[in-house]
């Protein structure tokens, strides 16, 4: 170094400019062992890789979250889109008969458990002719 100083190339050309230099030597010096430290620290990094993941994840589960809801929304819609079409088409007697039955479920449910019950009493009654086969 006192051959460089001597020479002209890239010396110091007093104390206060030497002091500058060091500084900034140890300035690079310490963001090098930074670097170095960050790389030699495998856990801390696979900390760091694993928080992505789950931050990716996370960002993923609500994207598909959204795009389940949106598509439930379409499925809904086209459904109610049938059944009003569905409706339309239907013969007069047909929607009155429904329309009925909405208003006044009860009947309805006892034509339906009764018919139920006559299906099963059918089916007993075959059973006991043809010998339990």
């Amino acid at each position: 170094m006192t051959d460089r100083a001597a020479k002209g190339a890239g010396g110091a050309k007093g104390p206060d400019e030497l002091r500058q230099q060091v500084e900034r030597t140890r300035g690079r010096l310490g963001d090098t062992v930074e670097e170095l430290a960050a790389k030699a620290d495998v856990k801390g990094r696979a900390r760091a890789r694993a928080a992505d993941f789950r931050d990716k994840a996370g960002a993923m589960t609500v994207q598909l979250r959204s795009s389940a809801a949106q598509a439930g929304h379409t499925v809904q819609d086209k459904a109610t889109q049938a059944g009003h079409a569905v409706e339309h088409r239907a013969p007069t007697p047909v929607r009155t008969a429904v329309q009925a039955g909405l208003r006044h479920p009860r009947p309805v449910l006892m034509a339906g458990a009764a018919a139920g019950a006559a299906v099963v009493a059918a089916n007993v009654l075959r059973r006991r002719h043809n010998g339990g086969r």
